[in-house]
């Protein structure tokens, strides 16, 4: 079929757009197949010029590659309009053709071979093409094949479309144009002579470039250190320039020199001062420039410094400068003559590096002004809590130092309130100010260390410090190193913490020791967030002093339920909502500076605290799991703490034989008083003859002696610690709250308690009572750590509302609360007239109930009544 062969009308009707489309795919096919070279050259030498890179080429160079680029846009083109084919008719035919099934163009348009004279068929072969017909209906033109990476598979046609694109983003069209100015000397007369400026100011500054050619002002501002760029076109000469801004005129210049250096084609300078710059000739323009200086920056402090309850120092600052600060420096350093050179001050300080710490800069946003805050912690430093001079500096970006006024502050560090803790840091001082005074500190130590029954809650502590006395006295004969120093340093921080943080395992101690505290900080003015950390531990010691209480209410009622109901008669219910209300009305007060009044509230919630008794909501009989394995972990603590009280006892009796009956007693005991253990193992031992374990729960065999089968005192010491950690293997085995993020920490904790306990076993049996007493000591804290961590998946899973409730006595037995806390009145009807939103802040109040009711309403194990309750309130707020 040739190309000017009508089709069929019914063939053509079906065919038409399917077929135009697949024509004019087809001429792009060999359009793009044949042209991409040429535009490819044409993209390269349009981003070429529009990037102006013309103008940093020597004039051979660029005329060099322009015609290189001509010549390869001609060929491009010639070759493209040679190789380009317009497709036939017949052509998109066949490849309409090939892309449906069958082939049913061809055979539509087809003519019968053979058989032409039988009607049989003939008939089929109507059939045939009437089929063949009825599929060109769903002819769809056929897709183009634009792809030439065979005849490009470097994609370079890739890159000069990138390099146009960018081109045509960062340059400009209007740069082709100064190709005509290259031309020759004839030519450029013709047009007669130009120039172009830009005014470009320092980079940090963050300010524009100015076009010169479009400032028409006579006057023009910018920062020192702007670069002047001019560049002169046409006859060498015409132009020339005239400046003072830049200053950089040798004076050796002669006359010559400088008319030649104004009348040079391409001239930078920098400005450095204000003055006047003029083109002169043909076109020429004068402007007056005045140089603003770059200020140096500012810095200053801004505002009190804040120190945390665990002696974190906040030191703001405010920093400014006319285009950002760049860095900036703390630089403190002591103030050796404000110091009160006294006790263990007198003598010279030994030299130590001045404390550079670099200031915080916004991370993001304007940094010309701008308030921040630098956090450091200082406890442990030298000079905490001794006079220091701080200095903060900052520096921009052309390197410019501002400084602030340096001020004579006590550098901020912990604050100590235990007696004990403060003496030990006291002195912990006096070693770092000079090793000198190792000897004075060894013999202060030895004498708050005489009567360690008065001062000593523990004996670890004790032992603690013996160790650390004896070495400081060792090392006092001896010159002392760096690395030794520092060793005892940390030994002497780490045991004033354990003074200062106390026996955690004791609730009620810890609770009073919060209470002594943030009302010691109210007396001395403490800032408002070391109060704020203070109430939060008081929040904590209330929560775990109601805890051990539950428990101990537990254990009462499992041994005399009647004595109980006794007890709560004549009791007034307080939930726990009421004691944390009380507590944010002590701290509202203390924020508004009432202290007084907040004083007085304190000492309220001490009385009532100290008369708290606790009891269980309804439907709770017995003990869950986890409270019985609180109870056993409580009990394994305690024989731990007996079976160490006894090695004490052991190991003052190998330095001072017979004085065991005045100097043998617990810490805290009177004298003639002896531990259980001590009483047991002295009875076992010396007569009964009972073997380990007979008659005993776990972990409490003989103690001290020998027993009828002649084990020594360390054996029998080891095999009671051998018990102990086996029971304490079986009761993390039964530990609930398995998956949980707090049981598995228990169990983590119970597990180094278990390896503590094996290291004791071992050093017992070795006759190293010092050692066994250390693994004892970090068993117990293990042990306490794992409680804590217990105690806090207890209290996950046991809401407020079943759990405990605080009872002080004297008030109407018969009172109740509803869950929010509220008393439900005489009749027992739910809610009452009683308002919810008591205090000043009474949306921040607010907020909180109606987060506590969205918790407590997702809490599917409370009952129906109190979940409809709850969801009737969220209806109503």
């Amino acid at each position: 079929m040739t190309e000017h062969d009508d089709l069929p009308n019914d063939i053509d009707t079906a065919l038409r757009r399917p077929l135009v489309l697949t024509r004019t795919g087809m001429a792009a096919e060999s359009l793009v197949r044949s042209f991409w070279p040429f535009w490819s050259v044409l993209f390269v030498t349009l981003a070429f010029l529009m990037l102006g890179l013309q103008d940093h080429l020597p004039l051979w160079t660029v005329w060099g590659l322009l015609g290189a680029a001509a010549l390869g846009t001609v060929w491009t083109l010639v070759r493209g309009i040679r190789r380009f084919v317009w497709p036939s008719q017949s052509a998109a035919l066949a490849r309409l053709d090939a892309t449906l099934p069958g082939n049913p163009i061809l055979a539509s348009m087809d003519s019968q071979a053979i058989g032409a004279g039988d009607a049989a068929s003939l008939a089929v072969w109507k059939a045939h093409q009437a089929r063949m017909i009825a599929r060109l209906k769903e002819a769809k033109a056929a897709e183009p094949d634009l792809r030439v990476s065979k005849a490009d598979p470097f994609a370079l046609r890739y890159v000069a479309l990138l390099a146009f694109l960018v081109a045509a983003v960062f340059g400009s069209v209007l740069r082709v144009q100064t190709v005509s100015a290259m031309g020759p000397t004839g030519s450029d007369l013709s047009s007669g002579p130009t120039w172009e400026g830009w005014l470009e100011p320092p980079r940090y500054t963050g300010l524009p470039s100015i076009y010169l050619n479009d400032i028409t002002a006579a006057r023009l501002e910018t920062p020192e250190g702007s670069r002047v760029t001019l560049r002169f076109y046409g006859e060498v000469g015409a132009l020339s320039v005239s400046e003072t801004v830049s200053n950089r005129v040798s004076p050796t210049a002669t006359p010559e020199d400088m008319v030649q250096a104004s009348i040079e084609t391409a001239q930078e300078y920098t400005v450095e001062q204000s003055g006047r710059l003029e083109v002169e000739g043909p076109g020429g323009r004068a402007w007056d420039i005045v140089a603003t200086p770059d200020r140096a920056p500012e810095v200053a402090r801004d505002g009190e410094i804040e120190v945390s309850y665990e002696g974190e120092a906040q030191i703001p600052f405010t920093a400014q400068d006319d285009y950002g600060v760049v860095q900036g420096t703390a630089r403190i350093e002591l103030a050796l003559e404000e110091v009160d050179r006294r006790y263990g001050l007198r003598s010279d300080p030994e030299p130590r590096p001045v404390i550079e710490l670099p200031l915080p800069m916004p991370i993001a946003g304007d940094r010309s002004e701008f308030t921040e805050t630098l956090i450091d912690n200082f406890s442990e430093h030298p000079w905490a809590n001794l006079p220091v001079t701080i200095s903060l500096s900052v520096v921009d970006e052309a390197d410019q130092m501002g400084e602030a006024v340096p001020d004579i502050i006590d550098l901020p560090g912990r604050r100590f309130f235990d007696p004990m803790a403060s003496a030990v840091i006291d002195l912990r001082r006096s070693l770092l100010w000079n090793r000198e005074n190792a000897g004075d500190v060894a013999l202060l130590m030895r004498a708050i260390s005489h009567r360690p029954d008065d001062v000593f809650r523990s004996s670890t502590d004790f032992l603690r410090m013996r160790a650390i006395m004896r070495r400081v006295e060792a090392l006092s004969q001896v010159t002392m190193t760096d690395e030794q120093q520092a060793e005892i340093a940390q030994a002497m921080w780490d045991l004033a913490i354990r003074f200062e943080e106390g026996d955690l395992d004791d609730a009620l101690e810890r609770l009073q020791r919060a209470q002594d505290r943030l009302s010691e900080a109210m007396r001395n003015g403490a800032s408002d967030q070391e109060i704020a950390e203070l109430m939060q531990e008081l929040r904590e010691a209330t929560d775990d002093y109601l805890r051990q209480l539950s428990r101990q209410a537990q254990r009462d009622a499992q041994e005399n339920p009647d004595q109980e109901m006794t007890q709560n008669q004549n009791m007034m219910e307080m939930s726990q909502n009421d004691l944390q209300a009380m507590m944010d009305r002590i701290q509202e007060l203390m924020e508004q500076g009432r202290m007084a009044e907040a004083q007085e509230a304190l000492e309220q919630l001490r009385q009532m605290m100290e008369n708290m008794q606790v009891t269980q909501g309804q439907g709770q009989q017995g003990q869950s799991p986890g409270e019985q394995a609180m109870e056993g972990l409580a009990e394994t603590l305690r024989e731990q703490q007996g079976l160490s009280d006894q090695a004490f006892r052991d190991l003052q009796e190998q330095f001072n034989p017979g004085q065991q009956g005045q100097q043998g007693q617990q810490p805290g005991q009177q004298p003639g008083q002896q531990g259980q253990g001590q009483q047991q193992g002295q009875g076992q031992g010396q007569g009964q003859g009972q073997q380990p374990g007979q008659g005993q729960q776990p972990g409490q065999q003989q103690g001290q002696g020998q027993n009828g089968q002649g084990q020594s005192l360390e054996d029998s010491l080891a095999d009671r610690q051998r018990s102990l950690r086996q029971e304490l293997n079986r009761q993390a085995q039964n530990l609930p709250g398995a998956g949980t993020e707090e049981g598995d920490a228990a169990r983590e904790a119970l597990d180094r308690a278990e390896g503590a306990m094996e290291g004791a076993e071992d050093a017992l049996r070795e006759n190293d009572l010092a050692g066994a007493i250390d693994n004892q000591s970090e068993a117990m804290e293990a042990l306490r750590e794992g409680m804590r961590n217990l105690g806090e998946a207890m209290a996950q899973q046991q809401q407020q509302g079943q759990g405990q409730q605080g009872m002080a006595e004297g008030a109407d037995p018969g009172q109740q609360r509803d869950p929010l806390g509220r008393n439900v009145g005489s009749n027992g009807q739910i809610g009452s007239n009683e308002n919810l939103l008591q205090g000043e802040d009474v949306y921040r109040r607010a907020r909180e109930l109606l987060d506590e009711i969205r918790r407590r309403s997702g809490e599917g194990e409370r009952p129906a009544e109190e979940l409809e309750y709850l969801e009737r309130l969220l209806d109503r707020f």
